[in-house]
């Protein structure tokens, strides 16, 4: 995949916003009239486009009846070595962002606190937080595998 592209209501917020997560921009453009950037970090590319007059973003969280992309999942097996400290450690470089840049950065919005999940024969760290529109993004960790039940 190339990139994801995102629509930001304010595309200077979205991007103090991805810096946090460690995204960095390498390259700034525009989109018709409006402004517009790809970042790259955790494995991918983004592509912010900042909307002129936004409407507010649906809850594809907190709709259960929402239909359309529901969210970005960022593998962060060989980056973190568990979720509740990444995570922990995540909300106080946000808290301390948002002291430093007020208006500019928000305290971080976790939508779901770790937790595990199973998926097929893996066992995975789970945890969701919000963007900086309020679009969900998922964090995952592989912590191993179970023993195949199939003869």
């Amino acid at each position: 995949m190339h990139h994801t592209s995102i629509r930001t209501a304010d595309i200077h917020r979205a991007i103090a916003f991805y810096e946090q997560l460690g995204f960095t921009i390498s390259e700034r453009f525009t989109a018709g009239i409006t402004l517009a950037c790809w970042m790259e970090g955790l494995g991918g590319r983004i592509e912010l486009i900042q909307i002129p007059e936004p409407k507010p973003a649906a809850d594809a969280f907190g709709d259960e009846h929402y239909v359309g992309y529901y969210h970005l999942s960022f593998d962060l097996t060989e980056v973190a070595n568990d979720l509740p400290t990444w995570l922990r450690n995540l909300k106080t470089s946000f808290q301390n962002a948002a002291i430093e840049s007020p208006g500019q950065v928000q305290p971080l919005k976790v939508l779901l606190e770790p937790t595990q999940q199973m998926i097929g024969d893996r066992v995975y760290e789970v945890t969701f937080i919000a963007d900086a529109d309020g679009l969900p993004l998922e964090f995952i960790r592989v912590l191993g595998t179970t023993p195949n039940s199939h003869p």
